[in-house]
């Protein structure tokens, strides 16, 4: 439908068929008419996820249309196909074709992974697995199943994140459960757990006890506690919303009894005296002053205190650098993510009498995003 005041009313396999290809301006065929029927934002160039620079993804950042009006009109349109006379071979809107018309749909709206957004939001609206897609794309969904993923396609183009529109997300090959009151799970993160899991396979000493720090929805904890059956893992959260949604995180892997969960402020949950081998944080660390350059989707969508730590971005790295060396155990581990630009201020961060074998590893894209620290060993090392 063209649009109104309230956007695009909704994708085209509402009643008709289907395209014959992703639609795009000026295609014509097959006694097809071409209409405009909404019209996207392009994106700034200075919008950015989490920590991530600009214009960084080779698919470029998401949020054309977030936080804006659909009915705004610019100058980027697109346009959408109705085919007209008796169904035919490419009449019916099966599974293949489906993912066809919404990974473009996806990428005019500039919406990451459009193949795998659209995926991950047919499989949920058709109750199965993402991989059973590829064994069904000549299936036809039937009207609830369409009714089902034609909202959820609409409520993506407006800004909601995927994760969201299926409460969950997959991190390190495990399903999570995912809600507002968490940070949702990143690929970045997953570096912490590889890193800290080679480490305690692959270190010079025995590693057996693990703190998670401002764990969210558990993902970090649940991820080490899966790989590392040996290991004691500890995890805490200020929010109580968040330690809920990791419980049930847990709970769902069958690992709930191997973490123990407590409420706090950064260290406060725990004794003064209790030390652990390795401490692993994912901290809030993006800048206030960076707030407007964040996509809608991020800063509109998720925990504002799982994103933001003052004015520069640190103040939540600043503690935990500074309080991390009396909770670790001499020669103990401090791995942290930061944003793809902080590597020399949260380098500058560390006391040398205290830490050593500093070193920081890369995100794929080549950002430095995990800064590793180990306390020195000396037992008479003073600790403020």
């Amino acid at each position: 439908g063209a649009a109104g005041a309230g956007g695009p009313e909704r994708p085209p396999w509402g009643g008709g068929p289907p395209p014959r290809a992703p639609p795009r301006a000026g295609r014509r065929g097959g006694g097809a008419t071409l209409r405009q029927s909404f019209t996207v934002n392009p994106p700034s160039a200075g919008k950015r996820h989490r920590g991530r620079p600009p214009n960084q993804n080779p698919k470029r950042e998401r949020g054309a249309l977030i936080g804006r009006p659909l009915s705004v009109v610019v100058p980027v349109c697109y346009s959408l196909v109705r085919m007209s006379g008796a169904q035919n071979e490419g009449g019916l809107w099966t599974v293949a074709r489906l993912l066809e018309w919404t990974r473009g749909f996806f990428r005019q709206y500039e919406i990451d992974s459009p193949r795998l957004s659209a995926e991950i939001l047919l499989a949920h609206a058709m109750g199965c697995e993402r991989i059973e897609l590829y064994t069904r794309h000549e299936s036809v969904p039937d009207e609830t199943v369409l009714r089902t993923f034609r909202s959820a396609v609409k409520e993506a183009a407006a800004g909601k994140p995927i994760a969201h529109l299926t409460g969950t997300k997959e991190f390190f090959s495990l399903q999570f459960e995912v809600t507002p009151d968490v940070l949702i799970p990143r690929p970045e993160t997953e570096i912490l757990v590889e890193r800290v899991i080679h480490l305690v396979r692959h270190g010079e000493r025995e590693i057996r006890s693990i703190l998670d720090l401002g764990t969210g929805s558990g993902c970090i904890a649940i991820g080490l506690a899966r790989n590392l059956p040996d290991a004691s893992i500890f995890a805490g959260d200020i929010s109580e919303a968040a330690l809920e949604v990791a419980r049930r995180n847990a709970q769902r892997h069958g690992l709930l009894e191997r973490i123990e969960f407590r409420a706090g402020d950064l260290f406060a949950p725990w004794e003064p005296d209790q030390r652990f081998d390795v401490i692993v944080s994912n901290p809030p660390y993006v800048a206030e002053s960076e707030a407007a350059d964040l996509p809608a989707n991020v800063r509109d969508y998720e925990p504002r205190a799982a994103l933001f730590a003052g004015d520069d971005g640190l103040d939540v790295l600043r503690r935990l650098v500074a309080e991390a060396p009396r909770h670790l155990t001499p020669g103990g581990h401090l791995l942290t993510e930061m944003a793809y630009n902080q590597s020399d201020a949260v380098r500058g961060l560390l006391d040398e009498t205290l830490w050593c074998d500093i070193v920081t590893y890369r995100d794929g894209l080549g950002h430095e995003r995990v800064l590793h620290a180990r306390r020195r060993a000396n037992e008479q090392t003073q600790v403020a």
